[in-house]
């Protein structure tokens, strides 16, 4: 069914508004799913803080255009479905790998990362990142460890200097 020019550029305003607004963007294939299947994908990425859109490719060149971002090569003769990464990007980029292991329908082609043309293995290896907090914490660990070593240290002298004094208390007592 052909789409009416308002449809057309309403579909573009949605793109470029989901564009500007994600930290990366992720390019799907989904030759042969039927709907319930696109709705527990579009269902995982939302629960990852992201969305998943349909594209039609020709509206999609234009809004990547009207937001800045380069267009990926490896995109025609396919059907495109995009998952958005609102938040944090390894969340939708896991949601989406697991979801294409379980698939054969389904593949990871490639996204897009603040204008820099990411790969498929690219994104899988985005998807092994822990999530932003756990980065966090492992980050304030590594800043905490030289503090919490130094001060270790400078207890494990002073108890030694207690343990001689309390030492020589305990030898003079006995005298």
């Amino acid at each position: 069914m052909a789409l009416s020019k308002e449809r057309k550029e309403e579909l573009i305003t949605e793109y470029t508004d989901l564009l500007e607004r994600s930290r990366a963007v992720i390019f799907t294939e989904y030759r042969g799913l039927d709907n319930r299947t696109l709705t527990d994908v579009r269902r995982k990425v939302r629960e990852a803080n992201g969305a998943f859109q349909v594209t039609k490719l020709t509206l999609l060149k234009i809004a990547l255009q009207n937001a800045g971002f380069p267009m990926p090569e490896n995109l025609s003769g396919a059907p495109i479905a995009i998952g958005f990464c609102l938040d944090e990007i390894p969340s939708v980029a896991k949601a989406l790998t697991e979801f294409a292991k379980n698939q054969e329908m389904f593949s990871v082609r490639g996204g897009l990362m603040f204008e820099q043309v990411l790969t498929a293995q690219q994104i899988e290896s985005l998807a092994d990142l822990p999530p932003l907090d756990v980065l966090r914490a492992q980050i304030i660990g590594l800043l905490d460890a030289p503090a919490s070593n130094l001060v270790g240290v400078i207890q494990a002298g002073t108890a030694q200097i207690v343990n001689v004094l309390q030492a020589y208390v305990d030898q003079g007592e006995a005298a």
